[in-house]
């Protein structure tokens, strides 16, 4: 049977078939039902902290996300508070110096555990790894009793020498060193190159998205640290933005509408670096446990 122009069908009919749907996946529905709930769950805390700062302090305690009547006369007083201004640059500046610290200590040390040969460097290794067994609160003593008997008390380098260099950083530097091949040290020797430069125009370039996510966890821990900005710092122009925001509120009364405002400006610069290198977070993680 020959297949004609004539009962060929037309465009518009086969445009009019309808496709049979795929019944829903009932696990699927679940999957996406927790996934709602969740976000919905770490969404809120968020919401809730916008909605207090836009509070007068008669409302803080009511329970609407929506004030009854919004106002942004907290975000006027703690802007023109100078404490305010002064306790964000010193956030800004700790947390800018050790990430670059970080990137450049870290990266250097991953580098020569990964491309050097050289005896006890795995014991070396698995020494900074065992350094995060150690919680954090018990090395606040000797970190403390370092700074004073140093003159580090109440100095930015009193808040920032424990954490120029992380075993985390390390770790995930080395392993995406593993990734960068040996073909490419080998010839950069050949071409005359000493190691620290095969190290910053070979190695670095090829490690970026590790790089990148290190900056991001470095930046986000130093900017949100309370416990040892808290301990080593004495005068209220040192403090950083989590210890002066706590500064808020006495005893007697916490003015929660200040401290959520606060708190609502301070997570801006995080939020800018999250939206500028968030693609690398997941990437940097995965790749870190892919070797070793």
């Amino acid at each position: 049977m020959t297949f004609t122009q004539a009962n060929r069908p037309s465009s518009k009919a086969l445009l009019e078939t309808k496709v049979p749907k795929k019944p829903a996946n009932m696990g699927q529905v679940i999957r996406w039902i927790l996934l709602f709930s969740g976000g919905i769950l770490m969404v809120m805390p968020i919401v809730y902290m916008i909605s207090t700062s836009l509070k007068w302090p008669h409302e803080v305690y009511n329970i609407n996300l929506i004030p009854d009547e919004p106002t942004i006369e907290n975000y006027t007083y703690v802007l023109e508070d100078g404490r305010f201004f002064g306790w964000f640059v010193n956030s800004i500046v700790i947390a800018v110096i050790t990430t670059i610290c970080n990137i450049l200590f870290d990266s250097l040390v991953g580098y020569t555990l990964c491309k050097f040969r050289f005896p006890g460097r795995y014991i070396i290794f698995i020494a900074i790894l065992s350094t995060l067994m150690i919680p954090t609160e018990m090395l606040v003593i000797p970190w403390y009793l370092m700074a004073q008997q140093f003159g580090w008390l109440d100095t930015y380098w009193g808040i920032m020498f424990p954490g120029l260099m992380t075993a985390f950083g390390t770790f995930l530097m080395k392993q995406f060193f593993e990734t960068v091949p040996d073909d490419f040290i080998e010839a950069a020797r050949i071409d005359g190159l000493n190691e620290f430069q095969i190290w910053w125009t070979v190695a670095m370039p090829l490690v970026k998205p590790a790089l990148a996510a290190l900056a991001i966890f470095v930046f986000l821990g130093n900017w949100t640290a309370f416990i040892w900005p808290l301990i080593v710092t004495n005068s209220v122009d040192m403090y950083t933005l989590p210890v002066g925001l706590s500064s808020f509120g006495d005893e007697a009364d916490v003015a929660w509408e200040l401290i959520m405002t606060g708190a609502a400006i301070s997570t801006l610069p995080t939020l800018v670096v999250f939206l500028i290198f968030q693609r690398y977070i997941i990437r940097g993680v995965v790749m870190a446990g892919l070797k070793g």
